[in-house]
């Protein structure tokens, strides 16, 4: 089983960008499909975007063409990186990982988006 932890969550201004980092510890990290969701005050949590083990990718609409994901299983981490960001993105992100019947979440890191 892998633990998660989030990372590079902060203040920026509209049109800037972030990257997000997940650290996993454990085993078979490799093995595991990846997700990032987004929970904004108020709302429920939204999936943001999706690899499988064997890296295809998936998106929500909101964020297609500016939000790329992306592992290193080399390293343990999946990451998200965020470009021309929207006020509207602001929110708490998580990070997800799949593997069977097994699911296991981070704390989350907090992103903030300025007008």
């Amino acid at each position: 089983q892998v633990q998660l932890v989030e990372s590079g969550g902060g203040l920026v201004q509209a049109g800037g960008s972030l990257r997000l980092s997940c650290a996993a510890s454990g085993n078979r990290f490799s093995l595991y499909a990846m997700a990032w969701y987004r929970q904004a005050p108020g709302r429920q949590r939204d999936l943001v975007a999706t690899i499988t083990s064997g890296g295809l990718t998936n998106y929500a609409d909101s964020v297609k063409g500016r939000f790329t994901i992306s592992r290193d299983n080399a390293k343990n981490t999946v990451y998200l990186q965020m470009n021309s960001l929207k006020p509207e993105d602001t929110a708490v992100y998580y990070c997800n990982g799949v593997y069977g019947s097994f699911a296991t979440w981070g704390q989350g890191t907090r992103v903030t988006v300025s007008s």
